[in-house]
């Protein structure tokens, strides 16, 4: 991929590290492994609990053969294909025409294309889901809101359509805390919006906030638009599809909130309250929105007046590296500390900015200092925390804030796990191997036989 930045010119190479931290040791790293009890739908019953999801909306009002339009938005959400060719299986069964629409506000560089490429990266495209996908940025203006006369949009090929039906994970958000947060509604509001309407929506919050833009706005699309309902999604803490439930018009705020305290519950975070230096082997809009999601490391530092979380406390936070399905995508890397020369090499400014500013969140992008080696960025990281002592320091590494069952972690954090009924130990402490100055172990999820 080609990249606006140079590495060779941003990155500080290892040498220059050592030189200005001097003597800095660094600790050994076990594998710990957070004990989860889930109970998720099974793979080969997923289409059809999507279908059953779908099956149990206010259908009546569709006419027969009618079209229906079936958004799909751009989060890594597990299981996606199989969840919207199930729905789109079951609307082929009762005689309707469905077609999928990318429902993600600006991603994909807020072009046509890009969004149907993003929907293909996902698993999402006509061959995978049986039916057409009409990707397009045009807009129409369907309303105004009541409270500030902002303007309401929506997707033009949805706005046709005899149905809308939204399907989408409910989960806590990373911008902001309210009683409807990431799910339906902002997939209606944010993602039917396309870029137009992120933009306005985000502008708008400035001054409003989303926790009350969203539901206002989300009543004036159901008022306006032949919106059936939606598919909601849950997801537990292993990132497997633990509920599909069709939620009619009328309990897209109440019923979400309902489901967002659950996702709350279930949503994978990290075990430790208290962490010196967190390293992320990779972030991207696959991962979060905001590349690292900040509910799971306690930074919310461009948010539009909204507080940062109160836990986790992390010192230092040093990213390796970005997901190849955000496709350059870096929105986020500003909560990083350090980053590793490889993330400058995959960043497609463009498209990244393009993002920042539809969500009026132009300080996530800012470039943190960038390292020529993990090496130095753990040297980085820990000699401008205070005194390290191997022994006490606090370190984890984590595959990205999705994945977060195994996890590497230091002596000390090893050492609480032994006590703890919700942690086991998988491998004990050991020097950290280098080649070259980059790990020469892989992720915590593929260590040690794997998750």
């Amino acid at each position: 991929m080609d990249s606006d930045l140079s590495r060779e010119s941003l990155a500080v190479p290892e040498a220059a590290i050592d030189e200005a931290c001097g003597e800095t040791p660094l600790p050994e790293l076990g594998v710990i492994e957070q004990v989860w009890e889930t109970d998720p739908i099974p793979t080969d019953e997923i289409a059809d609990s999507a279908g059953e999801a779908f099956a149990s909306l206010p259908l009546d009002e569709v006419p027969d053969g009618g079209e229906i339009a079936v958004g799909a938005g751009s989060r890594g959400i597990a299981n996606l294909a199989e969840i919207v060719g199930g729905v789109v299986a079951e609307a082929q069964d009762r005689g309707y025409e469905p077609f999928v629409f990318p429902a993600m506000g600006s991603h994909g560089g807020a072009t046509a294309e890009g969004q149907r490429e993003m929907l293909a990266e996902l698993g999402v495209d006509e061959e995978t889901v049986g039916c057409e996908i009409r990707s397009s940025m045009e807009t129409i203006e369907v309303g105004r809101t009541e409270d500030r006369d902002v303007p309401v949009v929506a997707d033009a090929n949805a706005v046709a359509a005899d149905a809308i039906v939204p399907i989408n994970r409910v989960k806590p958000h990373t911008d902001f805390d309210g009683t409807v947060e990431s799910g339906l509604s902002k997939m209606l509001v944010i993602g039917m919006g396309k870029q137009r309407g992120a933009k306005t929506a985000h502008d708008w919050a400035v001054d409003w906030s989303l926790r009350n833009m969203i539901p206002e706005i989300t009543e004036r699309l159901l008022d306006e638009l032949p919106v059936v309902g939606g598919v909601a999604i849950l997801e537990d803490q292993r990132d497997d599809t633990a509920l599909l439930e069709g939620v009619p018009p009328s309990g897209f705020l109440d019923r979400e909130a309902e489901l967002l305290e659950r996702a709350y519950d279930e949503m994978p975070t990290l075990p430790f309250d208290d962490i010196d230096v967190l390293v992320l082997d990779r972030q991207g809009k696959d991962i979060s929105g905001q590349g690292m999601d900040t509910n799971v490391i306690g930074r919310r530092p461009f948010a539009i007046q909204e507080p940062e979380p109160d836990l986790p406390d992390i010192k230092r936070i040093y990213t390796r590296g970005l997901t190849e399905t955000t496709h350059g995508n870096a929105m986020g890397m500003g909560s990083a500390d350090f980053v590793h020369a490889d993330l400058l090499a995959e960043i497609e400014m463009p498209t990244t900015l393009i993002n920042a500013l539809t969500a009026s969140t132009t300080r996530g992008v800012r470039l943190p200092p960038a390292v020529e080696t993990d090496r130095a960025g753990m040297i980085a990281a820990l000699s401008t925390i205070g005194i390290v002592d191997p022994e006490t320091v606090r370190l984890v590494r984590a595959p990205d804030t999705m994945h977060l069952q195994r996890l590497y972690a230091s002596p000390a954090l090893v050492g609480e796990a032994r006590e703890r009924d919700d942690l086991r130990v998988v491998e004990e402490p050991s020097p950290i191997e280098f080649d070259d100055g980059e790990f020469a172990t892989p992720p915590a999820h593929e260590a040690v036989g794997g998750e």
